[in-house]
């Protein structure tokens, strides 16, 4: 079987496992206060452009979410959120369960627009009763989203004003962040980032380590106390080293951007295959997620090799997949998919 169901079925690029083989009889201090969380901090803070950034370490992408929005948020808060959102579909409500409500609007091919924020908070404070009701606190966004699409510079910078408007906190979750950046489409880079959210997190669990995640605070009341809160949900790791040296390894020498360019280049190729025998898609993506839509045989057909994952039938009765390329796909494993792709679906000529 060759699975495309995920971008974390693989373990960690071997540079990783040499470098943690290399030092695993050193002994390091814990909790993240070691030499190389301190070297995975200066380089993440060189790409961010922003000395003054905070850097934590963290396992895992929805421990990373909880307790940054613990952090930000008040007993009566809560966080706005697309109805597709990671948070709000994919957490088992791990948000809640910290005490703060998930306020879902509708997405757009998985994205949150300015208007509709706004449009919210206006209605959230022109009712008489706002004060018997959660006041959203946060703007919760991933990029790529859940869907594989990519917010622009435009998109970002109008939410960045309505979040300074109705002093809402922007958040944006960057497990994906890596393909996101290398997409053909993409506008963004990580000095921007810096620039235009409070926080944001780089993913290192789907971009080639084997765990972890990099969340790079940059509001100054969000730094302030944020190891209390990291330790009180379970997010500071005895063995915090082993977070910061995968994170410098990723960051040094452009690993990181090469096997995001990896993922990316992989998926392009699945696509225009795909788009050659005139499969439809179930949102036009533009990174390492890939959800064409199949008639129930040809699932049925390629499944018997390849396994999928985030099958959603549609009312036509076709099925939408999720094709995901990783850090670690073979190209040979895509040629054969591709291969199989012409053989099955290309249309007669």
């Amino acid at each position: 079987m060759i699975r495309f169901g995920s971008d974390y079925q693989e373990g960690a690029h071997p540079r990783i496992l040499k470098r943690l083989a290399e030092v695993n009889f050193e002994q390091s201090p814990g909790y993240g206060e070691d030499e190389f969380c301190a070297e995975a901090r200066r380089l993440i803070r060189e790409k961010c452009a922003a000395p003054e950034a905070d850097v934590q370490f963290l396992v895992g992408g929805t421990q990373t979410n909880f307790t940054l929005l613990a952090a930000a948020l008040r007993p009566h808060q809560g966080v706005i959120a697309a109805d597709s959102g990671h948070i709000a579909v994919h957490e088992t409500g791990a948000v809640e369960a910290c005490g703060h409500k998930v306020i879902e609007l509708p997405a757009v091919n998985g994205k949150l627009a300015a208007g509709q924020v706004s449009e919210y908070c206006r209605r959230h404070f022109a009712d008489d009763s706002h004060e018997h009701m959660v006041m959203p606190g946060a703007v919760y966004i991933s990029n790529p989203t859940e869907l594989g699409t990519l917010y622009t510079r435009g998109e970002l910078n109008a939410l960045r004003g309505v979040c300074d408007h109705w002093n809402l906190m922007l958040y944006l979750d960057g497990a994906r962040l890596g393909c996101g950046l290398a997409s053909p489409e993409n506008e963004l880079d990580l000095p921007f980032l810096a620039s235009v959210c409070d926080a944001f997190s780089i993913g290192g669990t789907k971009q080639g380590a084997l765990f972890g995640e990099a969340l790079v605070l940059l509001r100054d009341d969000l730094k302030r106390d944020f190891r209390y809160i990291l330790k009180q949900r379970g997010g500071m790791l005895a063995k915090g080293w082993l977070l910061g040296l995968q994170f410098a390894e990723l960051m040094r020498d452009g690993l990181y951007e090469e096997l995001s360019d990896h993922a990316i280049h992989l998926a392009m190729r699945i696509r225009r295959a795909l788009r050659e025998a005139n499969v439809s898609f179930l949102v036009d993506s533009p990174t390492n997620q890939q959800f064409p839509i199949f008639t129930d045989e040809q699932v049925r057909r390629l499944s018997a090799k390849y396994a999928f994952s985030d099958i959603r039938p549609l009312d036509d009765g076709r099925t939408a997949v999720r094709i995901c390329t990783s850090w670690a796909t073979r190209p040979e494993d895509v040629d054969q998919l591709i291969a199989d792709i012409r053989a099955e679906l290309q249309p007669s000529r």
